[in-house]
């Protein structure tokens, strides 16, 4: 029976998944979310309870999962800052690329419950305490960054990476540009990103 129950749950998930990556939130319904999965929507419900608790599940198992990967790339001694930042950049412009919902369902989950979600990334143990955070700071602790905090630089790569998936609509409206134009502008930033940290902080491949 719990097999059964475990591969419910799963299909029901991947199902979700799909077509909220698709339509979107506002546009899925659960009905759509049960035909796909091939069961019905009495199960979606009894599982999941509703919509949006299956839409935060969902999101924020795609987001436990970036992180758990970027733990590696994190914690890689071989690696130069520099070229940390450009996986991470690669890695989380790819994420919202395929995934567009994270963005805005991170930070409504930080504006109404901000010790929830950060508690369940666990961002202390995979940023604050990898061998990429001690690098961030030795960075810093140059001539040339003389009294600026280590945050500066979290804060910058993540805003260059987010911001533009967060103001998609106005991005595209202001330059008539489709789904594909937005992409290549994102792939695009995957090359200018790393550039300009580099720049800002004169990290010189450390």
């Amino acid at each position: 029976m719990n097999k059964q129950k475990d591969s419910t749950e799963l299909k029901i998930k991947e199902a979700a998944r799909a077509i909220f990556y698709k339509k979107g939130f506002a546009a899925t319904k659960s009905r759509d979310i049960a035909e796909k999965a091939g069961t019905n929507l009495a199960l979606v419900n009894y599982y999941f309870r509703s919509k949006q608790n299956l839409f935060d599940i969902v999101m924020l198992e795609s987001i436990t999962k970036f992180f758990q990967g970027m733990r590696l790339v994190f914690n890689d001694e071989g690696t130069t800052l520099t070229h940390k930042v450009e996986l991470f950049v690669e890695a989380y412009i790819d994420m919202f690329k395929k995934e567009p919902n994270i963005p805005v369902f991170v930070l409504s989950e930080m504006r109404t419950n901000p010790d929830g979600i950060l508690s369940k990334l666990d961002l202390q143990e995979v940023l604050m305490k990898s061998f990429f955070s001690q690098q961030v700071k030795k960075a810093m602790d140059t001539e040339e960054n003389k009294g600026v905090s280590p945050l500066h630089f979290l804060i910058n790569i993540m805003s260059l990476s987010v911001f533009p998936f967060v103001a998609n609509p106005m991005i595209k409206q202001l330059n008539k540009a489709t789904d594909k134009d937005f992409h290549k502008l994102m792939d695009e930033r995957k090359i200018l990103i790393p550039k300009w940290i580099d720049s800002m902080f004169n990290l010189n491949h450390k």
